[in-house]
């Protein structure tokens, strides 16, 4: 069984603090709760000629699913708390969730706030096995990169998510959390310090989203809970109503929260499930006629020759 970690950001910076102390880069380790054969850790090198290492997690599988489930996260950016999806998840999919740059066992060590940056390094994530499709979830402040990802890539990505998306302005709950951290400075981890830089910058960024959204020919679903006090759904609404986009949805998710992840794993899978285009019918197979029985009528010039067979 594994174990809980922490949830709410008190929990999540009470992990924070307790994991720099004793020298980790996850609040619960990972390879304590699963087996490598279901989650295993990975890491790649940054694309965009960056060269970091970053750090991810992934669902191992002897033979490639057909869709490749691609997750980037929020901030902070830790996949960890991904790991419970990704243990559940069927043998006909894979998942990949990733610690972005500045966060988790990623490099750099110092903050990468240009999304445009970001998604520059994190398109290796995209790389796909013949034939194999990818849903690309962005979570939170990684719903815009993953929208800048996909529309640089556009033959890989077979479908975008815009999962609890942050698009600039905060809720009350996360308001009174940054003015909290931004007041107590180099005295918090990290990773919380970072995330307070990406999110307090943010929203001069966003016409770069909205470029690529126009720009984007996969179909966007746009996810959002409506118990959201971190990242309000009003903005995410507008943002449907707004582009337009052959094919982008606006999905209520009742109950939820910011942190839908955090719902039951089978709420989780349902919801990304219902993102996977159906597979086209298959077309009806066309047999040319066979011509063995057809012989030409007899012509005065075969007829001399001894017939026609």
């Amino acid at each position: 069984m594994a174990r809980t970690r922490p949830k709410g950001f008190i929990g999540l910076g009470l992990a924070s603090i307790e994991a720099a102390m004793m020298g980790r880069t996850e609040h619960v380790p990972t390879s304590d709760d699963y087996p490598d054969s279901v989650v295993r850790r990975i890491s790649f090198t940054a694309g965009g000629g960056l060269g970091w290492r970053l750090s991810a997690l992934e669902t191992p599988r002897v033979t490639p699913a057909p869709w490749k489930i691609v997750v980037v996260t929020g901030a902070p950016s830790w996949a960890e708390y991904w790991a419970p999806v990704l243990a559940a998840l069927p043998q006909n999919r894979e998942m990949v969730v990733v610690d972005r740059p500045g966060f988790g066992a990623s490099e750099p060590p110092t903050c990468i706030a240009d999304i445009r940056t970001q998604a520059q390094a994190l398109a290796p994530l995209l790389k796909a096995a013949p034939g194999q499709k990818i849903l690309l979830v962005g979570q939170s402040y990684g719903a815009a990169i993953a929208v800048l990802m996909a529309a640089a890539n556009p033959k890989a990505v077979g479908a975008v998510v815009m999962l609890s998306s942050y698009l600039g302005d905060l809720g009350p709950t996360a308001r009174w959390l940054v003015g909290l951290g931004e007041r107590m400075g180099a005295l918090i981890p990290r990773d919380l310090r970072h995330a307070i830089i990406e999110v307090s910058g943010q929203r001069a960024q966003l016409p770069y989203m909205r470029q690529a959204l126009r720009r984007l020919r996969a179909p966007i679903h746009v996810i959002h809970g409506d118990k959201d006090d971190f990242a309000p759904m009003e903005l995410a609404r507008k943002l449907v109503a707004e582009t337009a986009h052959p094919s982008i949805r606006f999905v209520p998710a009742a109950g939820a929260d910011h942190f839908i992840n955090d719902r039951p794993v089978e709420f989780v899978l349902n919801c990304l499930e219902a993102c996977i285009p159906a597979a086209p019918a298959a077309k009806p197979r066309f047999a040319w006629p066979r011509l063995g029985w057809f012989k030409p009528a007899a012509t005065p010039s075969t007829v001399a020759r001894g017939g026609v067979g």
